[in-house]
């Protein structure tokens, strides 16, 4: 039955190699590339900063830890360093060349001193090792071009990345069920929102007060509005455009790089990932929380959590269509590559219809949000083989409409408001959801790469027949 499922995908999809495994035609694939003499401790050096240096732009962008180890091992290997030990934490790479008993070890290390959204660098490092694999490239060479990506501008001005944050904010409001005025006050917000946090990120300001200042921005001018609806004879919930809002300010954050940490065997920089996720994410509430005192103080009452427009099957279209435009949207404020945006656009169709459909079959929030991740995840990670996109960017982008802002909201309203029984499980809820979807995503992409494993052809690989070229095998762990 699995072989059988197995052949149905590869007939729909082609047959498919993961990004870093395509192959192109014509090219000869050598392992290792040329086989680095033991004593040459200035090569080993080299080629070990190189891995090292791929290996920070890779967590840099959110992969997770055990991802990136294994693009570091598989890069040392390529250029003949088999026998290496490589330990990724939160924010420091190091790596150790092994030379055998009668040489002292070669160690080099890395630290990844800022996070950011630059999916097109994450693409272009991807590309290079796929370009180390089949091409000769000498460890000088790939250190020049991974300077390059690293120093290289955005792909695209700022202001057409604010664009893009503000369409997002349009598409989440779109997908609560806004209309036209609720989408354009999001738009307007966001673009405050991001402007002003891209000015505080360059006086050096703490992440933490950038999220402190986008949560309560995004509550008042939803709020005023509220209060002058009836002068300007338009009634709307100010929750949907808040928590288009709340739904940005989460979108930058890792959280499915830490629950894939420390489901995957990191738990050391899983755990330093969602702690930094809760921090910045308590920075959203605080100012969330601040914006609704000062609406209580100049006398603005927002409606209470019993008030919650209801979602029939006529709106199912419209949700999804403002998923599809939030997730694409979300990849073109992320500087993802051009070829990347429909692929993320359809993710979201993919996600939102998923959640939609179980979602109308009683099935649970969370549960739907988990399904939908999975299948996310499932599909992109087989689409990027295709689109030659890494999977991160296709699985973020597909899950993000669906991160818990609504619920955040409503849950911290509630307990400012005296609602606590029923706050504390909105906030529970958001928290469950929002790992459900990062577990749904790490499930999916395992599938996807369990599907079909690639192989390399003996005959074309050569090894060079000496002792130096077979390392010193560790002893295996039996288990208990």
């Amino acid at each position: 039955m699995r072989a059988f499922f197995r052949r149905g995908l590869e007939k729909v999809l082609g047959n498919a190699q993961a990004t870093i495994d395509t192959i192109e035609p014509g090219s000869i694939v050598v392992a290792p590339r040329k086989p680095i003499a033991l004593d040459d401790e200035a090569a080993i050096t080299e080629v070990l900063d190189l891995a090292a240096k791929i290996g920070a732009v890779l967590l840099d962008s959110g992969t997770g830890a055990i991802d990136t180890r294994k693009q570091i091992e598989f890069v040392a290997g390529i250029y003949g360093l088999e026998d290496v030990d490589i330990d990724v934490t939160f924010n420091t790479i190091v790596v150790c060349a092994r030379r055998g008993y009668s040489l002292p070890p070669v160690m080099a290390m890395r630290t990844v001193h800022y996070r950011s959204l630059d999916f097109t660098r994450l693409a272009h490092v991807d590309r290079l090792v796929r370009r180390i694999r089949q091409l000769a490239i000498t460890p000088t060479t790939a250190h020049r071009i991974v300077d390059e990506i690293i120093a290289a501008n955005h792909p695209y001005p700022y202001w057409v990345a604010t664009l893009g944050w503000g369409a997002m904010a349009a598409g989440i409001s779109i997908l609560l069920g806004g209309t036209f005025f609720v989408g354009f006050t999001a738009f307007i917000t966001t673009l405050v929102i991001v402007s002003l946090n891209r000015r505080l990120a360059r006086i050096g300001t703490p992440v933490f007060f950038q999220q402190f200042a986008g949560g309560f921005i995004a509550v008042m001018p939803a709020a005023t509005l509220f209060h002058w609806r009836e002068q300007i004879g338009i009634d709307f919930l100010p929750s949907q455009i808040i928590a288009a809002g709340i739904v940005v300010l989460l979108s930058g954050l890792s959280l499915v790089g830490s629950v894939q940490d420390a489901i995957t065997g990191a738990p050391i920089t899983g755990t330093a990932r969602f702690s930094e996720v809760v921090l910045q994410t308590g920075g959203i509430l605080a100012g969330v929380a601040l914006a609704l005192r000062v609406t209580e103080w100049f006398g603005v009452t927002l409606p209470g959590l019993g008030t919650q427009l209801p979602f029939g099957t006529a709106d199912t279209l419209a949700r999804i269509t403002g998923a599809a435009i939030a997730a694409g949207a979300f990849a073109l404020g992320s500087y993802a590559e051009r070829r990347a945006i429909p692929v993320a656009f359809g993710a979201g169709i993919v996600a939102s219809g998923v959640s939609l459909g179980l979602a109308l079959t009683q099935a649970g929030s969370i549960v739907a949000a988990a399904a939908a991740a999975v299948v996310v995840g499932l599909v992109g990670g087989l689409a990027a083989r295709r689109a030659l996109t890494p999977p991160l960017v296709i699985a973020v982008a597909g899950i993000t409409p669906l991160l818990p802002g609504l619920s955040i909201y409503r849950g911290l309203y509630g307990i400012m408001s005296g609602q606590s029984l029923e706050g504390f499980g909105q906030v529970a809820a958001a928290l469950t959801t929002g790992c459900a979807l990062a577990a749904g995503v790490t499930l999916g992409e395992f599938l996807a790469r369990s599907l079909r494993r690639p192989s390399i052809p003996a005959v074309l690989v050569r090894i060079p027949v000496r002792p130096e070229n077979f390392p010193r095998r560790k002893p295996r762990r039996e288990n208990p």
